[in-house]
Protein backbone atom coordinates (compact mmCIF):
# COMPACT_ATOMS: atom_id res chain seq x y z
CA UNK A 1 0.00 0.00 0.00
CA UNK A 2 2.79 2.51 0.81
CA UNK A 3 4.72 2.31 -2.57
CA UNK A 4 1.28 3.50 -4.42
CA UNK A 5 0.45 6.40 -1.91
CA UNK A 6 4.30 7.12 -1.78
CA UNK A 7 3.99 7.00 -5.63
CA UNK A 8 1.21 9.59 -5.98
CA UNK A 9 2.13 11.95 -3.12
CA UNK A 10 5.77 12.46 -4.31
CA UNK A 11 5.54 11.84 -7.95
CA UNK A 12 1.43 12.43 -9.45
CA UNK A 13 0.77 15.24 -7.14
CA UNK A 14 3.54 17.33 -8.48
CA UNK A 15 3.01 16.57 -12.41
CA UNK A 16 -0.51 16.88 -12.49
CA UNK A 17 -0.29 20.54 -10.87
CA UNK A 18 2.63 21.44 -13.15
CA UNK A 19 0.45 19.97 -16.02
CA UNK A 20 -3.55 21.68 -14.96
CA UNK A 21 -2.33 24.11 -12.58
CA UNK A 22 -4.80 23.63 -9.78
CA UNK A 23 -5.19 26.29 -7.53
CA UNK A 24 -5.72 23.82 -4.41
CA UNK A 25 -4.81 20.31 -3.78
CA UNK A 26 -8.87 19.39 -3.41
CA UNK A 27 -9.26 19.57 -7.04
CA UNK A 28 -6.22 17.24 -7.77
CA UNK A 29 -8.38 13.96 -9.44
CA UNK A 30 -7.79 10.92 -6.99
CA UNK A 31 -8.38 7.34 -7.61
CA UNK A 32 -11.62 6.15 -5.35
CA UNK A 33 -12.31 3.09 -6.05
CA UNK A 34 -11.90 -0.40 -8.39
CA UNK A 35 -14.53 -2.32 -9.22
CA UNK A 36 -13.88 -6.52 -10.42
CA UNK A 37 -16.74 -8.17 -12.62
CA UNK A 38 -16.68 -11.67 -13.79
CA UNK A 39 -19.86 -12.65 -15.52
CA UNK A 40 -20.39 -16.51 -15.62
CA UNK A 41 -22.52 -17.19 -18.26
CA UNK A 42 -22.08 -21.15 -18.15
CA UNK A 43 -24.26 -21.07 -14.87
CA UNK A 44 -27.00 -22.44 -16.20
CA UNK A 45 -25.27 -26.04 -17.22
CA UNK A 46 -22.89 -25.44 -14.00
CA UNK A 47 -24.32 -23.98 -10.95
CA UNK A 48 -21.32 -24.70 -9.23
CA UNK A 49 -19.57 -22.18 -11.81
CA UNK A 50 -20.75 -18.81 -9.93
CA UNK A 51 -19.39 -20.45 -6.54
CA UNK A 52 -15.88 -20.96 -8.33
CA UNK A 53 -16.20 -17.43 -10.08
CA UNK A 54 -16.75 -16.24 -6.55
CA UNK A 55 -13.79 -17.64 -5.18
CA UNK A 56 -11.34 -17.14 -7.96
CA UNK A 57 -12.61 -13.29 -7.63
CA UNK A 58 -11.76 -13.18 -3.74
CA UNK A 59 -7.88 -14.47 -4.29
CA UNK A 60 -7.59 -12.05 -6.67
CA UNK A 61 -9.10 -9.22 -4.61
CA UNK A 62 -8.51 -9.83 -1.13
CA UNK A 63 -12.35 -9.20 -0.33
CA UNK A 64 -14.94 -11.76 -0.62
CA UNK A 65 -17.04 -11.37 -4.12
CA UNK A 66 -21.18 -10.38 -4.06
CA UNK A 67 -23.09 -12.89 -6.84
CA UNK A 68 -25.16 -10.27 -8.97
CA UNK A 69 -28.39 -11.49 -9.95
CA UNK A 70 -30.44 -10.33 -13.38
CA UNK A 71 -32.39 -7.58 -13.57
CA UNK A 72 -34.29 -8.65 -16.41
CA UNK A 73 -35.71 -11.90 -18.12
CA UNK A 74 -34.28 -11.96 -21.66
CA UNK A 75 -35.93 -15.29 -23.59
CA UNK A 76 -32.50 -14.99 -26.27
CA UNK A 77 -29.99 -16.34 -23.51
CA UNK A 78 -32.65 -18.64 -21.13
CA UNK A 79 -32.18 -15.69 -18.44
CA UNK A 80 -34.77 -14.96 -16.07
CA UNK A 81 -34.95 -12.42 -13.45
CA UNK A 82 -33.26 -13.09 -10.38
CA UNK A 83 -30.94 -15.48 -11.82
CA UNK A 84 -27.40 -15.38 -10.46
CA UNK A 85 -25.24 -14.73 -13.08
CA UNK A 86 -21.89 -12.98 -12.40
CA UNK A 87 -20.21 -11.90 -9.19
CA UNK A 88 -18.40 -8.66 -8.33
CA UNK A 89 -15.93 -6.68 -6.16
CA UNK A 90 -15.64 -3.42 -5.20
CA UNK A 91 -11.78 -2.37 -3.54
CA UNK A 92 -11.41 0.83 -1.97
CA UNK A 93 -8.29 2.17 -0.02
CA UNK A 94 -5.31 0.31 1.02
CA UNK A 95 -6.68 -3.22 -0.72
CA UNK A 96 -7.23 -0.75 -3.64
CA UNK A 97 -4.07 0.27 -3.97
CA UNK A 98 -2.45 -3.11 -3.28
CA UNK A 99 -4.37 -4.31 -6.02
CA UNK A 100 -3.67 -1.50 -8.77
CA UNK A 101 0.14 -1.91 -7.42
CA UNK A 102 -0.20 -5.95 -8.57
CA UNK A 103 -2.30 -5.35 -11.57
CA UNK A 104 0.50 -2.80 -13.20
CA UNK A 105 3.40 -4.13 -12.11
CA UNK A 106 2.73 -8.55 -11.88
CA UNK A 107 0.11 -9.19 -14.06
CA UNK A 108 -0.42 -7.22 -17.36
CA UNK A 109 3.44 -7.84 -18.09
CA UNK A 110 1.81 -11.43 -17.83
CA UNK A 111 -0.28 -10.94 -20.76
CA UNK A 112 1.18 -12.67 -24.10
CA UNK A 113 2.02 -10.54 -26.46
CA UNK A 114 1.34 -7.18 -24.37
CA UNK A 115 2.14 -3.90 -26.20
CA UNK A 116 0.01 -1.79 -23.66
CA UNK A 117 -3.37 -0.84 -22.55
CA UNK A 118 -5.86 1.08 -25.05
CA UNK A 119 -7.41 4.43 -23.94
CA UNK A 120 -10.50 4.26 -25.97
CA UNK A 121 -12.12 3.12 -23.04
CA UNK A 122 -12.81 6.06 -20.96
CA UNK A 123 -16.70 7.34 -20.76
CA UNK A 124 -16.06 10.49 -20.80
CA UNK A 125 -16.16 11.70 -16.80
CA UNK A 126 -12.81 10.83 -15.85
CA UNK A 127 -13.55 6.82 -15.40
CA UNK A 128 -12.01 4.00 -17.18
CA UNK A 129 -12.61 0.77 -17.93
CA UNK A 130 -10.64 -2.48 -19.26
CA UNK A 131 -11.12 -6.38 -20.08
CA UNK A 132 -8.87 -8.98 -18.81
CA UNK A 133 -9.35 -12.27 -21.15
CA UNK A 134 -8.35 -14.39 -18.54
CA UNK A 135 -7.39 -14.61 -14.39
CA UNK A 136 -4.64 -17.04 -14.76
CA UNK A 137 -2.38 -13.66 -15.46
CA UNK A 138 -2.83 -12.69 -11.24
CA UNK A 139 -0.25 -14.65 -9.60
CA UNK A 140 -3.09 -16.04 -6.80
CA UNK A 141 -4.66 -18.27 -9.37
CA UNK A 142 -3.29 -21.46 -9.75
CA UNK A 143 -3.20 -23.03 -13.53
CA UNK A 144 -4.07 -26.73 -12.34
CA UNK A 145 -6.72 -25.52 -9.90
CA UNK A 146 -8.69 -23.49 -12.28
CA UNK A 147 -12.03 -25.05 -14.13
CA UNK A 148 -12.72 -23.00 -16.56
CA UNK A 149 -10.53 -20.06 -18.03
CA UNK A 150 -13.13 -16.52 -17.71
CA UNK A 151 -12.11 -13.13 -18.09
CA UNK A 152 -13.51 -10.17 -16.28
CA UNK A 153 -13.74 -6.18 -16.35
CA UNK A 154 -12.27 -4.09 -14.25
CA UNK A 155 -13.42 -0.48 -13.92
CA UNK A 156 -10.81 2.48 -12.33
CA UNK A 157 -13.45 5.35 -10.52
CA UNK A 158 -11.99 8.83 -10.46
CA UNK A 159 -12.74 12.11 -8.89
CA UNK A 160 -11.16 13.48 -12.83
CA UNK A 161 -13.50 15.73 -14.33
CA UNK A 162 -12.14 15.12 -17.90
CA UNK A 163 -10.63 11.98 -19.67
CA UNK A 164 -7.78 13.74 -20.19
CA UNK A 165 -7.23 14.20 -16.24
CA UNK A 166 -8.16 10.82 -15.64
CA UNK A 167 -5.84 9.25 -18.67
CA UNK A 168 -2.59 11.87 -16.90
CA UNK A 169 -3.41 10.50 -13.25
CA UNK A 170 -3.27 6.41 -14.33
CA UNK A 171 -0.27 7.02 -16.36
CA UNK A 172 1.80 8.47 -13.75
CA UNK A 173 0.10 5.86 -11.55
CA UNK A 174 1.47 2.85 -14.01
CA UNK A 175 -1.10 1.86 -15.46
CA UNK A 176 1.07 0.98 -19.42
CA UNK A 177 -1.05 2.64 -21.96
CA UNK A 178 -0.09 1.89 -25.58
CA UNK A 179 1.94 4.57 -27.00
CA UNK A 180 0.95 6.62 -29.64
Amino acid sequence: MPRLLDKYNNEVVPAMQAKFSYKSPMEMPKLVKVVLNMGVGDVKENPKAIENAANELAAISGQKAVVTKAKKSVAAFKLREGMNIGCKTTLRGSKMCEFVDKLFNVALPRVRDFRGISTDSFDGRGNFSMGVKEQLIFPEIEYDKIEKIRGMDITFVTTARTDEEARELLSLLGMPFVKR
